[in-house]
This record gives structure tokens, sequence and C-alpha cells, in this order.
């Protein structure tokens, strides 16, 4: 097992996954001024997990004014 997590392809996949998702997380939270969210989703990394429930159900609740 540790084997195959430490292998290049399994590596890039991660990336691969995460970079779009975090990339469109933090647009999101940097739009709506949300800065608490912007630095939690950029400094925890949970292999996308994070990023796409902001994306799908905090992102759409209306930002405090």
């Amino acid at each position: 097992m540790e084997q195959f997590l430490a292998h290049p392809l399994f590596l890039v996949g991660i990336a691969l996954w995460t970079l779009p998702w975090k990339g469109v997380a933090l647009w999101r939270a940097a739009k709506r001024g949300e800065k608490k969210w912007f630095v939690a989703l950029l400094v925890i990394n949970t292999l996308a997990v994070l990023e796409i429930l902001y994306i799908f159900i905090f992102s759409k609740k209306q930002p405090p004014i």
C-alpha cells in the first residue's frame, strides 16, 4: 500500500483532481468576500472534499451583510 501511495502517477492524479476544485472554490470565496473561507480553503487540504462542499452547499447561502 505504501508503494502505491508514493507512486508518481498517483500523486499527479491527486493533483489533477484537487487543483480545479480548489481553484473554483477559492475564486468563489474571493468573489463573495469571504476571507475566512478563503484562508480555510487555501490552507486545509482534504482532497477536494471541503472545496466541493463549499461550492455546492455553503456558497449557495446569501453572504452576510
